[in-house]
């Protein structure tokens, strides 16, 4: 064997002596005051688990709590925005005998207001006409031979489109020009 073999063994043999050395032996006082401890320690543990589940439990608690609360108050946000648009309807009805004219305009007005509502809750409405087929923002409900438009574009919007490509509220139902040959 070489010297640095030898030295790795006389190493390893004194790390084993020592380590039997600083063992508590069975039955000695140090084994039985290790032992007492460890009741304690797991009774710790056990408390500290306890109190870490019940936390968690509140915080789910409270999360649902909240959680509930703000689709409380959308839903009111929701309605609140809605609330002139039903007035302007009733004052609408309210004038059911004047001139069908006026009750044409009024009418007008309500429904660019309900689009001005939409719009606000960032629905606003998609109903353009000549622009590219887009299957996130449109339901091809017809195809037709329209040789005056580009194959694949949108030549009538037979029910508009509400919202953006990344949150559609309702795809547009269009007629698209056919592929040519």
């Amino acid at each position: 064997m070489d010297q640095e073999t030898v030295r790795q063994e006389e190493a390893v043999a004194n790390d084993e002596q020592q380590n039997r050395a600083q063992a508590v032996p069975p039955g000695s006082d140090r084994e039985n005051e290790s032992a007492g401890q460890a009741p304690d320690a797991v009774a710790a543990l056990e408390d500290r688990l306890r109190r870490a589940l019940a936390d968690l439990d509140n915080l789910r608690k409270r999360q649902a709590r909240e959680l509930e609360r703000q689709r409380a108050a959308e839903a009111n946000r929701m309605a609140a925005a809605w609330l002139p648009v039903l007035d302007n309807l009733d004052l609408a009805l309210g004038h059911a005998d004047a001139d069908p004219s006026t009750i044409i305009e009024g009418v007008r007005a309500v429904r660019e207001q309900a689009l001005a509502v939409l719009a606000g809750l960032g629905f606003s409405r998609q109903d353009e006409v000549g622009v590219p087929f887009d299957p996130a923002r449109h339901e091809v409900v017809n195809v037709v031979d329209d040789s005056d438009a580009e194959p694949g574009t949108v030549v009538r919007v037979l029910r508009p489109g509400y919202g953006t490509p990344e949150r559609q509220l309702r795809p547009g139902a269009v007629t698209v020009a056919s592929r040519r040959g």
